[in-house]
């Protein structure tokens, strides 16, 4: 599973599935944290810049969040921790 990978490694999740989103927060599993690219397909070279300037603006903000690309805004929000079964 990729989460579980994620979390095992420390690391960012970079994704353009909008599903990972909600399976996040549903699962309350403690993530580094989790990029998500909503920008068209086709323009691969404007993702890479898009990206690009979401790290130059969060940084290691980055850790910790739920951060949502997209061609002219970034959103953010912060992740749960992760619940104690």
């Amino acid at each position: 599973m990729v989460l579980r990978c994620a979390h095992d490694e420390g690391r960012l999740l970079l994704t353009e599935d909008k599903d990972f989103g909600d399976l996040v927060f549903r699962s309350r599993m403690a993530l580094p944290g989790v990029v998500l690219l909503r920008l068209d397909p086709e323009k691969s070279l404007f993702k890479w810049t898009r990206l690009n300037a979401a790290i130059t603006s969060f940084g290691a903000n980055l850790l910790g969040r739920y951060v949502v690309v997209e061609t002219a805004r970034f959103r953010s929000r912060p992740l749960l921790k992760s619940v104690q079964r």
